[in-house]
């Protein structure tokens, strides 16, 4: 319960933050651009694709992955070094409050703020879908809201849990940057430019298949894997969305493979934050 009452206060202060009513309103014009532009511009968006609620799902998850892994950025990474900071971290923990508590409350409240700017920018999304399209395959769209929601957690554990390593704002916000440009922009390199040290530094002419494995590691290509393993027909159906593992013979070269990506960065930073957390000097 002592985590409850923290992630309540952690809720109710960001609800009267004007920060969450910007990002609702910026993602509300985020989902209403994308749906906009996708049904009226079909063939500059997605080319020699019909419009369909499944394809909108599949347009916008590139975008909307990039927009959560930035706002998680924005609204988590002062949530323990922030508090270490400036000292309140002493009168929370003077109330009945274990560090334990105060990491998982913050985990959850964070949570909580996100999830809703994110599923009523989606809803508003969605629903101008089905007046501009005529129909709306709900099962298809909830489906799509399990895994952002999904996304959105881990990204929230990723950025709490480096928050929690240390005591400084700005070695926060530099961990959590740090992650996103590493993961988000750099990693397909790392499989690359292993194979081209270890081939006597040159590329060979079919990429080893262990490197599908890695490729995986990136939170947002885990996320368009799990879209893919609870959309197959969806997947299917769309010439741009050929899943990377269709010709590997290895278990792994499965979409869902997604979910166990995502499970590790969901538990394992917060799991380190936690562990530097708990024996750091306050």
């Amino acid at each position: 319960m002592s985590a409850l009452a923290v992630a309540k206060k952690d809720f109710r202060d960001a609800v009267q933050s004007r920060a969450l009513w910007a990002l609702l309103a910026v993602f509300v014009v985020l989902s209403l651009t994308l749906t906009y532009s996708y049904v009226e511009f079909p063939q500059l968006v997605s080319p020699g694709t019909e419009t369909s609620v499944g394809g909108l799902v599949f347009f916008t998850a590139g975008i909307v992955s990039l927009f959560v892994s930035l706002s998680a950025i924005v609204v988590c990474y002062k949530a323990i070094a922030g508090e270490r900071e400036i000292g309140s971290i002493k009168l929370m923990l003077a109330l009945p409050h274990r560090r334990r508590d105060v990491l998982a409350g913050k985990l959850l409240g964070r949570m909580a703020v996100l999830s809703l700017a994110l599923a009523i920018g989606l809803a508003v999304g969605f629903g101008f879908a089905f007046v501009m399209l005529g129909s709306l395959d709900v099962v298809t769209v909830l489906l799509f809201l399990v895994a952002t929601l999904l996304f959105t957690a881990v990204y929230v554990s990723v950025v709490v849990g480096l928050s929690a390593t240390t005591g400084s704002t700005s070695r926060a916000t530099t961990l959590a940057i740090g992650f996103f440009v590493v993961f988000e922009f750099l990693w397909d390199v790392v499989p690359i430019g292993v194979v081209y040290v270890a081939n006597g530094f040159a590329l060979p002419q079919q990429m080893p298949d262990w490197t599908f494995l890695v490729m995986q590691v990136p939170p947002s290509t885990a996320y368009t894997a799990v879209l893919t393993a609870l959309l197959p027909d969806v997947a299917a159906s769309l010439p741009t969305q050929t899943f990377a593992g269709a010709g590997i013979d290895a278990f792994y070269a499965v979409p869902e493979i997604g979910f166990a990506v995502l499970a590790f960065w969901l538990v394992v930073p917060l799991a380190v934050g936690y562990v530097r957390f708990s024996s750091a000097d306050l």
